[in-house]
């Protein structure tokens, strides 16, 4: 038996990326899962995939409407709502404080902010009268520190934790349980579609990815979409019964400090520098 068997989840951006890779989980564990995109071919290619425990739901997050039909659709065919994992997501480089334009600005806190407190509000509606469920929220380690984000990007990140506290504090006591996860360097389309890149070139992103992140924390690996997927799994399930207002960081050790090896680098050069200074005396 599966970890969600005979549970129903939401999961918004599940045509790609993280949201997939938690789409093929869930229902490799039991659950029955709409995935709520707006990449209308790749949600439904998903979906199809999957068989009768899948089905899409064209879902712009910042629409308070399609939101709210993706978890009716939950509802009206599989009967009950147990998840929701709200990790649509989107972001670029936006530059300096000077240079982020007000539309730009608006356009992350839409998505990001935004599309996460529709997706709890939906939700609550229907896990309040079923008196369980579990809200995951997708945030950042962006959110926890400086220099992991643009500024618009880690707002919204941060605002998503304080949020996911809150709420916690409120639906605990209906028997709602709100968490989040906040990744760290994870390979995802994402990246590469904020420069305007599909297909093969996006592929070949996503190589180039790898790499680059691979060395980035302690853990010597890029993260990956189901490193992410295990962990809204887990508080998915009720092996997490216990979990509230937590922010789950699952970042290979990213935001722990200096790496080891780096920070004997240092120490050595600081050492050669200081022999070479008393030699000099």
């Amino acid at each position: 038996m599966g970890k969600l068997e005979g549970k129903v989840a939401v999961i918004t951006g599940g045509a790609s990326g993280i949201g997939e890779a938690a789409v093929r989980l869930f229902v490799e564990e039991g659950a029955r899962v709409v995935v709520a995109d707006i990449l209308d071919e790749a949600g439904k290619a998903v979906a199809g995939a999957l068989g009768e425990n899948a089905l899409y739901a064209h879902t712009d997050v910042t629409q308070e409407a399609e939101v709210q039909a993706a978890i009716d659709l939950a509802v009206g065919r599989f009967g009950r709502l147990d998840a929701i994992f709200n990790n649509a997501g989107a972001g670029k480089d936006l530059g300096g404080i000077e240079e982020i334009s007000l539309v730009d600005f608006d356009f992350h806190l839409a998505v990001l902010l935004r599309g996460v407190f529709l997706g709890m509000k939906s939700a609550t509606r229907v896990m309040k009268r079923q008196g369980s469920g579990s809200i995951i929220n997708t945030g950042s380690v962006a959110g926890l520190q400086a220099g992991f984000g643009s500024h618009a990007y880690s707002a919204a990140k941060a605002a998503v934790i304080q949020l996911t506290r809150t709420v916690a504090m409120e639906l605990g006591e209906s028997g709602v349980r709100v968490n989040c996860i906040c990744p760290g360097a994870i390979t995802t389309p994402i990246f590469g579609r904020a420069f305007g890149l599909e297909g093969e070139r996006l592929s070949r992103s996503l190589e180039i990815m790898k790499m680059a992140l691979a060395t980035m924390q302690p853990i010597c690996r890029a993260g990956l979409p189901e490193d992410v997927a295990q962990a809204a799994l887990w508080l998915a399930s009720d092996e997490s019964s216990f979990v509230n207002g937590h922010a789950l960081v699952v970042d290979g050790g990213l935001i722990g400090g200096r790496r080891w090896s780096e920070s004997q680098q240092r120490r050595e050069m600081l050492r050669v520098a200081m022999r070479g200074l008393a030699a000099g005396r």
